[in-house]
């Protein structure tokens, strides 16, 4: 019979409470650890000497140190845990990290509880488990790049991109178009998506080489 020891940190009341009373039920499963931050759980863990724990359900909007900051803290201390982002977020580059940070599993907090206990059975046993709207993200981030590279950028992604061809800052590209600093950084972020690029230096190559003519 499985004996499934699930770590949640998490700050949310509400969605802790659910998760623990829901998970409790399930005789496969043992609550071992319940902390409102990533430094309270590496207290606690520290302070145990021989902490048992196969799952560890993580948010990523918590107080202190981020959920996707600490993924790699928690997997130095506990290297055969499986790590379940649990999180309102769903922007690309916040997917990626956690994954190539260490997490194995990407969910959504829209996700029924019967999912998500359905998702840690699933993990704990080997398997993979992501939520519909992720799991689709990240196939379409290993897309064939001939594909990506057909996708047309917007006409403010080509304005932001002049403004990169024409060396200036951010802030300027921001205070050119009249937008924050911020949706400069956002924009750029899904050109070199588009583009399968991960450098200014490859976005200029790229573009000197007449991609947008």
């Amino acid at each position: 019979m499985e004996n499934i020891h699930l770590a949640i940190v998490e700050d949310d009341i509400l969605i802790k409470e659910s998760l623990e009373s829901y998970l409790g039920e399930n005789k496969n499963i043992t609550i071992t650890f319940i902390a409102n931050s990533v430094e309270d759980f590496l207290k606690a863990i520290d302070v145990s000497r021989d902490p048992k724990i196969d799952v560890v359900l993580l948010d990523i909007g918590l107080p202190g140190i981020s959920g996707l900051k600490g993924i790699r803290p928690i997997k130095k201390r506990l290297p055969k845990a499986n790590i379940i982002m649990l999180t309102t977020y769903e922007e690309d580059d916040k997917i990626f990290k956690a994954l190539c940070a260490g997490a194995v599993s990407y969910i959504s907090k829209r996700t029924p509880l019967t999912k998500i206990e359905e998702a840690i059975i699933t993990i704990y046993r080997g398997g993979s488990y992501m939520s519909p709207s992720i799991a689709r993200k990240v196939i379409n981030y290993f897309a064939p790049t001939q594909e990506k590279e057909e996708s047309k950028l917007t006409l403010r992604q080509e304005q932001i991109v002049q403004g990169v061809l024409d060396g200036l800052s951010y802030k300027m590209i921001a205070d050119r178009y009249l937008i924050s600093v911020d949706t400069v950084r956002d924009h750029i972020k899904k050109i070199y998506l588009i583009l399968n690029i991960h450098s200014k230096g490859e976005l200029i190559k790229k573009m000197q080489s007449g991609f947008l003519k």
